[in-house]
C-alpha cells in the first residue's frame, strides 16, 4: 500500500492479510480512522468485531450506533485484561465469518496498562501475523500517540502497514514475528520470600493442595479459588509432562494479586501454544496454556536457555 490510501478491499484475489496499526491523537482521528474501516466493511457487506477499551466503545457506538446490524462490540478491558486471551478471541470470529472477509479492530494497548501487559499485548501483536498470515482478513489496531515512544516505536515493528487515519504506509520497522517473541522473553523480576516447592510428578497433589491453601490464607476470593487451583494445577502439570518429569512452583504476592510461577526444562517450540483455542481431538496439545490464559488475569512465559518458564497472576479483587 501507498501513502494517503485507505485499507483496500481484496476481491477476487484469495486470501490477503491486512494488519495496519492506527495512530491517533483526537477523538476526531480515533472517529475518522476506525470509522471509516468500519464503514468499509459495512459497505462491502463484511462481518465486523470492535474490540476497544470501553470509553472508546461508547465514543464508537455514539458515532456509527450502538446497534449497527453486522457489527459486535467488545470490551477490551474486560476481554482483553489478560492479552493472552485476545488471540483466541479473534480467531473465534474470522472462524465464525464463513466465506466472508471479516474486518477486526483490537486495542490491546492503552494508557495505564503494567508494563508487564504491555510486553504480552506486543507478543500478541506479533503472533497476529503468524496467526492470519493466510487468512483473508483486516485487522486494525488503534494506538493512542499518549503512550509512551517505546510502545508506538514497538507497534511499528509489529504491523506491516501503520498510518493515521486515511494514510497508510508500509512500516520499514517491521520484523519477523518470531524475533519479536525473542525480544519479549527479558528477565523476570525476582520476588522476595517466596513460596517453593520442588515437584515430580507424585507430588502433584501437594503442590495444588500447597497452593489452594496460601492463596485462601492470602485473601483470594473464594469464587476464584477454583481458577485459581485449575490454572496452577495446569501449570505444574505441564512442568511433568513437557518439562523433564519435574519442576520448581514458586508463590507470592503484590499489594493486590497473586502470583505462581513454575519453572522446568522444557522448550515452547510454537510461539502461538496457549494463544489460539485448541483442538480438543489435536494430539499437538496446548489445552493447559491456552485455559491458563483463560483463567489468569495475566499469563507471562519465557522460553530461556535454562527452560520454560509460566507466571500466573490473578487479583484479588
Amino acid at each position: 500500500m501507498t501513502a494517503s490510501t485507505r485499507l483496500p478491499s481484496h476481491p477476487g484475489q484469495g486470501a490477503t492479510f491486512d494488519h495496519p496499526a492506527l495512530f491517533y491523537t483526537t477523538e476526531e482521528d480515533y472517529l475518522k480512522g476506525v470509522g471509516d474501516f468500519v464503514r468499509t466493511a459495512l459497505l462491502e457487506d463484511q462481518p465486523v468485531l470492535v474490540a476497544v477499551p470501553d470509553e472508546r466503545l461508547r465514543l464508537l457506538k455514539d458515532s456509527l450506533g450502538a446497534d449497527r446490524p453486522g457489527v459486535t462490540w467488545v470490551d477490551m478491558r474486560d476481554a482483553g485484561r489478560n492479552p493472552g486471551r485476545i488471540l483466541s478471541m479473534l480467531q473465534a470470529f474470522a472462524d465464525g465469518s464463513g466465506d466472508r472477509r471479516p474486518y477486526l479492530v483490537g486495542e490491546p494497548i492503552w494508557v495505564g496498562r503494567s508494563a508487564a501487559e504491555v510486553r504480552e499485548a506486543t507478543r500478541h501483536e506479533a503472533l497476529i501475523n503468524l496467526a492470519f498470515a493466510h487468512r483473508d482478513a483486516a485487522i486494525l489496531c488503534p494506538y493512542d500517540s499518549a503512550l509512551p515512544q517505546r510502545v508506538l516505536a514497538l507497534a511499528h515493528r509489529t504491523h506491516p502497514v501503520i498510518g493515521g487515519p486515511g494514510e497508510y504506509r508500509p512500516s520499514p520497522a517491521s520484523v519477523d514475528p518470531h524475533e519479536v517473541c525473542r525480544d519479549c522473553d527479558t528477565t523476570l523480576p525476582e520476588p522476595e520470600d517466596p513460596v517453593v516447592l520442588r515437584f515430580t510428578e507424585h507430588d502433584l497433589a501437594v503442590a495444588r493442595d500447597t497452593a489452594t491453601h496460601w492463596a485462601e490464607a492470602a485473601g483470594l476470593a473464594p469464587a476464584r479459588r477454583t481458577d485459581w487451583l485449575l490454572a496452577v494445577s495446569e501449570a505444574t502439570s505441564n512442568s511433568v509432562r513437557h518439562g523433564g518429569g519435574e519442576g520448581t512452583l514458586r508463590l507470592w504476592r503484590t499489594a493486590d494479586t497473586l502470583i505462581a510461577e513454575t519453572r522446568d526444562r522444557g522448550r515452547m517450540t510454537d510461539p502461538l501454544v496457549g494463544r489460539r483455542r485448541p483442538d480438543p481431538f489435536s494430539a499437538a496439545g496446548g489445552r493447559g496454556v491456552w485455559m491458563m490464559h483463560q483463567l489468569c488475569d495475566l499469563v507471562e512465559t519465557r522460553t530461556l536457555p535454562s527452560g520454560f518458564v509460566v507466571r500466573l497472576h490473578m487479583n484479588l479483587e
